[in-house]
């Protein structure tokens, strides 16, 4: 079993890494959830808001909001990791602070990162024709686990 908290990959493979898992995400494809940025300890996720994501006044459902910021940080914690170890969500908060936009991007990034647990901080911001505002702050705790399928798993 490969220590979780050795050196990351180099950022092509990273990128290659986040990416091929970010795909298979149903819940983030059937959003329209885009991953725009990935460096060690930070990821960017970015959603165009459209009416299937709105709750009862329009605006974009806090669910959505959730998930969007839960995945992002998700993917931070993950660029730390080897390649035989997965996150799994233990905490998360989430404040809501305004109405959100029609672009939206979670920016997460890595406050502390352990051999078992990870927490990370994520800002969901609204991105207008010429502004950007804080629209969400959420806070999560990952646990670091044997990614399915690795050699670590089947032992």
């Amino acid at each position: 079993m490969s220590d979780p908290t050795s050196a990351p990959p180099d950022d092509a493979r990273l990128h290659e890494r986040i990416a091929t898992s970010f795909e298979r995400q149903g819940l983030m494809a059937h959003l329209g959830a885009r991953l725009t940025h990935v460096s060690p300890g930070r990821v960017h996720l970015e959603l165009t808001a459209r009416p299937e994501l709105s709750q009862q006044h329009g605006h974009v459902h806090g669910g959505a909001i959730a998930t969007l910021a839960d995945t992002a940080g998700g993917y931070a914690a993950l660029t730390l990791l080897p390649d035989d170890r997965e996150v799994l969500t233990t905490g998360f908060t989430i404040d809501f602070l305004a109405p959100a936009g029609r672009r939206l991007e979670a920016v997460a990034s890595v406050l502390k990162h352990g051999r078992t647990l990870t927490v990370c901080r994520i800002d969901v911001l609204a991105h207008g024709d010429d502004s950007t505002r804080l629209i969400a702050a959420a806070q999560q705790t990952l646990i670091s686990t044997t990614a399915p399928g690795s050699d670590a798993a089947q032992h």
